[in-house]
């Protein structure tokens, strides 16, 4: 948000005069997109500096539920599961088992209850070494977020409200990218102005945009890796990743004498509704399971077994470490046999896959672990502070002034050049179909711009001080 007058944008030579509205247009547009979305922002960098830290404070919450002091030899994983098992009083399925990744830490068997979402589940943390219950707690996600972590986590992506809560996080993201590339326009034509000898900026308006043009990478990456989570961009942004065969692969875990779910890249856990479901495997097929993973090359220490939930499915074993460098391979196993029937790897995968990949784990801070949590940490902080400012200089210097001319903004998109405004008009309206909410809210703005002037001007008899 930028705080300014805007005088008439129609004199001088045509070039520069087409030049000035353009900068009053991006000033006026600026200006509305901060007001109204800053909140979101400023709830977004919030809730998002705070869940760059829970890796440090979960780790110290449940610390007695992720590691042990116990060492020596690990028992086989029938026995813990039949330990998990024990605790285990409801009609749960046995959903995954993450066997202990390290010495010192915990063994995970996970369970899945009637009621719970597609990425829940509940977790038996078992001593890998004593065999021993070390704690029982909800888990959430590849992650395995726990209970803190799930919460912040939730309420970053839709302040706990559902699918609803979630056009919050895509109304921001959406706008951050627009706000960043347009504040930096005008940060650099305030510094040519500036060269030429104009007046130096006051030093909220400096720092404000300093900061913006410092963290101008990292609010561009949180923008375009938070819309590939975002709900309508998010689901327009797969298509097109899917019809360009840019998709993430995976692998089938369709058995050969069941019927087929189509190319490898659209492989996935797609129930068949005639398949007869089976009851939690024996614990016993676990390490089996697990050795034949291992035999294949799967030999990060974060892996995940899962085992078919019908007939007509393989198990499926994958790595988890999203660290750097990135270890998600995949295998699906024959539950007979336990031959792999299916792999995945991600130096195959195609080079879009891995950047989204890449990009999803440095936003939540895990590929660089602590560097990556405190660059986060960084840009967030800059966003708030970023935020504070343009409220306070639009609050010091909010209407108080008669005499001025305001020109709505599609009054100066008139007063453009016709090649050049059929532009912007295509380019918006593009955008408005690639980003739903960007394209609603700015027609939003336009009029509860239009509105206000048109209200003013009838109070006042003139023209008026422009809010900006």
């Amino acid at each position: 948000m930028t705080s300014s007058t805007v005088r008439t944008a129609s004199q001088g030579a045509p070039r520069s005069g087409a030049a000035a509205v353009l900068v009053a247009l991006l000033m006026r547009l600026h200006f509305y997109i901060g007001l109204l979305v800053g909140p979101f922002l400023l709830i977004a960098a919030f809730s998002g500096l705070l869940y760059a830290l829970t890796p440090q404070i979960e780790s110290a919450v449940f610390h007695h539920q992720l590691y042990t002091d116990s060492r020596g030899p690990t028992l086989p994983l029938a026995e813990q599961i039949h330990v998990a098992e024990q605790v285990i009083e409801s009609d749960a399925r046995l959903s995954a088992v993450r066997p202990a990744p390290a010495p010192g830490t915990t063994t995970r068997v996970m369970f899945h209850e009637p009621g719970m979402g597609p990425s829940d589940a509940r977790a038996i943390f078992v001593d890998p070494v004593t065999g021993g219950v070390r704690g029982d707690l909800p888990v959430y996600g590849t992650s395995g977020a726990l209970p803190l972590r799930t919460w912040i986590d939730k309420f970053h992506r839709s302040l706990l409200l559902g699918d609803w809560g979630r056009l919050y996080s895509e109304l921001a993201a959406s706008w951050l990218w627009v706000l960043a590339l347009g504040g930096l326009a005008l940060w650099w034509q305030r510094r040519r102005r500036i060269s030429a000898g104009g007046r130096r900026p006051s030093g909220m308006r400096r720092w404000h945009g300093t900061l913006g043009a410092w963290l101008m990478l990292g609010l561009l990456f949180f923008s375009a890796t938070g819309l590939t989570w975002s709900q309508w961009a998010g689901g327009n942004i797969a298509v097109l990743r899917h019809a360009w065969g840019w998709g993430t692969p995976s692998v089938s875990t369709q058995l050969a004498d069941a019927a087929p779910v189509g190319a490898h890249e659209h492989h996935g856990v797609v129930d068949n509704p005639g398949a007869k479901k089976v009851a939690s495997p024996p614990p016993e097929r676990f390490d089996g399971v697990l050795a034949a993973a291992r035999g294949v090359g799967l030999d990060a220490g974060k892996v995940e077994l899962i085992p078919p939930a019908s007939e007509d499915r393989a198990w499926k074993v994958r790595e988890i470490d999203r660290r750097w460098p990135t270890r998600v391979d995949e295998v699906a196993i024959e539950p007979n046999t336990l031959q792999v029937i299916d792999r995945t790897r991600f130096e195959d995968f195609p080079l879009a896959a891995k950047l989204t990949r890449w990009g999803i784990d440095a936003h939540m801070g895990i590929l660089f672990g602590l560097p990556n949590q405190l660059l986060l940490v960084g840009v967030a902080s800059g966003l708030i502070a970023m935020i504070v400012l343009g409220y306070r200089m639009w609050w010091q210097r909010r209407p108080t002034l008669r005499g001025c001319e305001v020109v709505a903004p599609l009054a100066l998109l008139r007063r453009l050049p016709k090649p050049l405004a059929l532009t912007i008009l295509v380019m918006a309206a593009l955008l408005g179909w690639a980003l739903p909410l960007m394209g609603i809210s700015l027609l939003a703005f336009l009029l509860l711009d239009s509105l206000l002037l048109h209200y003013r001007q009838r109070r006042t008899g003139a023209a008026v001080a422009d809010p900006t």
